[in-house]
């Protein structure tokens, strides 16, 4: 039975991370492959390695699985967030068949805050 658990885990896992490689190649600008990649990736190697630690079916093994899963899931969105809000400021252009850009105009290149911030601080005085 637990073959047949790791097959499926595995089998999930590579077509995720597949899926994630795919769409670095077909995504049109910078956002959408950090994205893509993000998100689909971290799924696939989470699966990978829950297959890992159902394989080794030992308590060592399986705590540190689920420790780097934890992990993983915990720092990787926040990492492709700040990636992605760092090319934004430093002018990586969006595709051109971006329909909208929720940030333009609210960032002030010299003091290098959103709109939202100098909002908040206003409202704080």
């Amino acid at each position: 039975m637990s073959d047949i658990l790791i097959m499926i885990l595995c089998t999930l896992g590579c077509i995720t991370v597949l899926i994630a490689a795919i769409g670095i190649v077909r995504m049109p600008d910078f956002y959408l492959r950090l994205s893509v990649t993000i998100k689909a990736a971290t799924l696939g190697i989470g699966l990978l390695l829950a297959a890992a630690a159902v394989f080794f079916a030992d308590i060592s093994i399986s705590t540190k699985v689920l420790a780097i899963i934890f992990f993983l899931f915990l720092t990787a969105p926040v990492a492709g967030h700040m990636i992605g809000r760092a090319s934004y400021f430093t002018g990586t252009k969006l595709w051109k068949g971006s329909v909208l850009d929720e940030l333009e105009g609210q960032y002030n290149k010299e003091t290098h805050s959103l709109g939202s911030e100098d909002k908040k601080e206003e409202e704080a005085t």
